[in-house]
């Protein structure tokens, strides 16, 4: 046996302990009212914080206690995220500029201070000098979220003052990392293509003058083109992903990891991990997967009952993945409707039709009326779910040629702006370090000495 082989059997017989030794009674989770996840039986968040940067609304309490779902609203600084897409396209701007704007700061910029803001934006997305050959270049990633995540920490060596917790550096170096997020995907995907896939290598270099947008585009293509449309379905991608409250994973792990006065690379750094995960930022790969899925084994995509039949089978775990979930439907919130699905699937429309995706986006469009029903009428649930943002998100991106593997990134990309202004709120409102409480449920044992172990 070799040792690789020997080392796998060991590791086997460590991981057999470990999972022999963790299981909790589900029965005492109840039996001390533990709120698993910080929820509450009903589906609700536990409140542990205050927050002014964004509101994610989808129910009220009404006098008894009881949730009552109304249609969904996302909202930043106070401001409805629909008026904000709204007057964007009114005045033919890109609008993700505006939003980063609004959520550090808590207020709309005049044109002079946007213009001012974006320049300043631009001016900073070229990774600092050599930053790409040795911390890119020299460690490439299968992963870009990882590769990510590295290049926030390997940041900390190139900021001349990377401890300083006042307000004013923090905010300068959260303005650098919102800055540089699209280059640092961008530029871990071209690694990634070169050093795992074997295709050729394209490192453009970002434009000062352009949106975030705009520039992801032209980094990540190899003839740096785009049209106006897919840069406009893009930014507005990045509008409904900036935020979506404090008591996401991600911002929350922001928030506590903050707590701990530690520098500000440490604390994006831990969010990228978190929304890396499936249950959290890689959802919309999951969508394309199944609609991978539905489009082999559903002939006419215009049926809407060969349609449904297939979903029934998926939801009785029949098919694609024998979970019973169709993804990309429900959501903690929202039970009516998700405004960003909304948003989104209308300016999907405009985008099918220049790429020739009509008849896809009407499949997409089918499910969104069905899967609900669908869902619940196979488990009786006691609240209806809508269709999310995932949705139609990953069908968005697909449209825009963007690889798969720069899905969650763009997540990324998108909620560092608001993972900056949660990170600042904790310094500057919170104070006081996350410290939930754990119950300890193991016995109390006598110590046996190494001569009467067996």
């Amino acid at each position: 046996m070799n040792e690789n082989s020997q080392n796998s059997n060991f590791i086997d017989k460590l991981s057999k302990l470990t999972v022999d030794n963790d299981p909790i009674d589900p029965a005492l989770y109840e039996k001390f009212n533990v709120k698993r996840g910080l929820r509450y039986a009903d589906g609700r968040g536990v409140l542990v914080g205050l927050t002014k940067i964004g509101d994610v609304v989808g129910y009220y309490i009404d006098e008894s206690g009881s949730k009552v779902a109304i249609p969904g609203k996302l909202i930043y600084r106070g401001y409805n995220v629909e008026d904000i897409v709204e007057d964007a396209e009114l005045h033919h701007q890109f609008g993700f500029e505006q939003c980063v704007y609004l959520l550090l700061f808590g207020q709309l910029p005049t044109q002079s201070q946007l213009d001012e803001f974006s320049s300043f934006l631009g001016s900073l997305r070229s990774l600092p000098e050599y930053f790409t050959e040795d911390m890119i270049m020299k460690a490439p990633s299968s992963d870009i979220m990882n590769k990510i995540a590295r290049g926030v920490l390997a940041s900390y060596s190139y900021d001349p003052d990377p401890e300083n917790r006042d307000v004013a550096n923090i905010l300068r170096q959260c303005i650098e990392l919102i800055s540089r997020f699209s280059t640092l995907a961008a530029y871990g995907y071209q690694a990634k293509r070169r050093y795992y896939d074997g295709k050729s290598m394209y490192i453009h270099n970002p434009l000062p003058e352009l949106s975030t947008s705009e520039n992801f585009l032209r980094l990540t293509r190899n003839d740096k083109s785009y049209t106006r449309l897919e840069a406009e379905i893009l930014d507005l991608a990045l509008i409904l992903h900036a935020e979506h409250g404090g008591g996401n994973n991600s911002s929350l792990t922001i928030h506590v990891v903050s707590s701990a006065d530690t520098d500000t690379y440490s604390a994006v750094a831990a969010a990228v991990g978190s929304l890396k995960g499936r249950r959290h930022g890689g959802a919309n790969i999951r969508v394309i997967e199944m609609m991978d899925n539905i489009k082999e084994n559903v002939r006419d995509w215009s049926n809407e009952k060969e349609i449904e039949d297939y979903l029934y089978k998926i939801g009785k775990k029949e098919a694609f993945d024998r979970t019973g979930l169709i993804y990309g439907q429900g959501h903690a919130v929202y039970t009516i409707s998700d405004p960003r699905a909304i948003l989104l699937r209308n300016k999907a429309a405009e985008l099918a039709k220049e790429k020739d995706c009509e008849e896809e986006f009407n499949l997409y469009t089918s499910i969104e009326r069905l899967a609900p029903e669908i869902l619940y009428e196979l488990h009786g649930q006691k609240k209806r779910i809508c269709t999310n943002v995932d949705f139609y998100s990953g069908f968005v991106y697909s449209m825009l040629g963007i690889p798969r593997e720069l899905y969650t990134p763009l997540f990324a990309i998108a909620r560092i702006a608001g993972w900056s202004a949660h990170r600042i709120e904790e310094i500057v409102a919170g104070k006081r370090i996350y410290r939930p409480a754990y119950k300890n449920v193991a016995e109390e044992r006598e110590y046996v000495p190494m001569e009467k172990r067996k």
